[in-house]
């Protein structure tokens, strides 16, 4: 299903880095015909942040994006055994006026991963046109403190409530603000996969309504994965 000879580039900016793919699949097509097949089952999930719908996937599928990311990219990401991943499809549909606070600024996908643990995460483009959007990575322009509260804040107060605090409407995050700093962009290119440590700020770059659409064939398709793994000494 994965390239077997993959040629991977990095992507450093500041303290980060991702790691970029292309070509990842064999045959990328397939994925999004079996995404098209299945687009009846996919369904919000009110657990996490994630502004659309998605398809939870798990046997070959799974097995095949961690054996991947086991033999390319655990030890990059410092690495040292994968303990937990999981991965599914995704398509951005929610319209912006219609977003929650945390979901119009910068996260990370590590709320839950125990800090001697490494987070590692990857999105694989499954979309033909790249105005649909890449990922951008942001650096807190606050200190620590005040941005875990802002975090926080986005996740328990209403829209209202948080825009009248922090001066933040609702909208995909985009560009360099008072609060987060806009540090790279990765742009989508079909079967282009990024690799990067689950504990910095990214976004989706949404400038486009077209980005919204439910059909798998048109709208933004992508495969998220998500991946716990120890440490390598010294990381």
């Amino acid at each position: 299903m994965f390239n077997p000879t993959p040629k991977l580039g990095k992507l450093a900016f500041g303290e980060g880095f991702c790691f970029v793919v292309d070509d990842a699949l064999q045959d990328p097509g397939a994925l999004r015909d079996f995404a098209a097949g299945q687009r009846a089952r996919f369904a919000q999930a009110p657990f996490n942040a994630y502004p659309g719908i998605e398809l939870g996937l798990s046997g070959p599928i799974e097995d095949a994006l961690g054996e991947f990311f086991d033999r390319h990219l655990r030890s990059l990401l410092g690495g040292r055994r994968r303990v937990r991943m999981n991965c599914r499809l995704a398509m951005t549909t929610t319209p912006p006026d219609e977003l929650q606070p945390r979901q119009c600024i910068p996260h990370r996908d590590s709320a839950w991963i125990q800090p001697e643990h490494v987070a590692c995460a990857s999105v694989l483009y499954l979309f033909d046109d790249p105005a649909l959007g890449g990922t951008s990575f942001y650096r807190p322009r606050q200190d620590a403190k005040s941005t875990a509260q802002l975090v926080h804040d986005s996740s328990t107060l209403a829209g209202s409530a948080f825009g009248a605090k922090y001066g933040i409407g609702a909208g995909y995050p985009s560009g360099t603000t008072r609060y987060f700093e806009h540090v790279a962009s990765v742009p989508a290119r079909f079967n282009r996969m990024i690799f990067y440590s689950g504990r910095l700020f990214h976004s989706g770059d949404i400038h486009d309504a077209r980005a919204l659409g439910d059909d798998p064939r048109t709208g933004r398709l992508t495969l998220n994965g998500f991946y716990t793994c120890t440490a390598k000494a010294g990381t």
